[in-house]
């Protein structure tokens, strides 16, 4: 129970209750997130692209990375865009049964993330694979709130 639920009157609005802003917080922290990461990629497409390239060097997917870079910025910045999307429809509608794109957010972050995660298992980059494992928990935490409805 939220502190507000605590010591105000039944017919408090929901954007002052705990489920509330847990989902609100969630659908900010995958848009914010995933648009930085995935923006990030649009404008410095030559730098990651070069990174990524040394890489993925000793790997087969050698000769993909400009189409595997696209394939995940395309990802991230969906999932950033249905992300923010998610956080003014929680503002608009105020229903916690009205959450079509924090969903969908939240399923892109997670599947962007398996990518990631896969690509940095194949290029046996195992600390960097670890340090995705606390958003892919954070995305599914959104993929679960969002999903059960108020």
């Amino acid at each position: 129970m939220s502190f507000f639920a605590v010591i105000a009157p039944e017919w408090m609005p929901v954007f002052l209750t705990a489920p509330f802003f847990v989902r609100l917080a969630l659908a900010l922290f995958l848009a914010i997130l995933f648009l930085q990461s995935g923006l990030d990629k649009v404008f410095q497409w030559q730098g990651n692209l070069g990174w990524l390239k040394g890489h993925f060097a000793k790997t087969p997917f050698k000769n993909q990375v400009p189409l595997l870079l696209a394939t995940i910025t395309l990802f991230e910045v969906l999932a950033g865009l249905c992300s923010a999307l998610g956080v003014l429809e929680l503002f608009y509608f105020q229903d916690l049964n009205r959450v079509t794109w924090a969903l969908v957010g939240a399923e892109l972050s997670a599947v962007s993330l398996l990518m990631l995660f896969f690509g940095q298992r194949i290029a046996q980059d195992y600390p960097g694979a670890a340090t995705l494992v606390p958003y892919f928990l954070v995305a599914i935490a959104a993929v679960w709130m969002f999903g059960m409805g108020g």
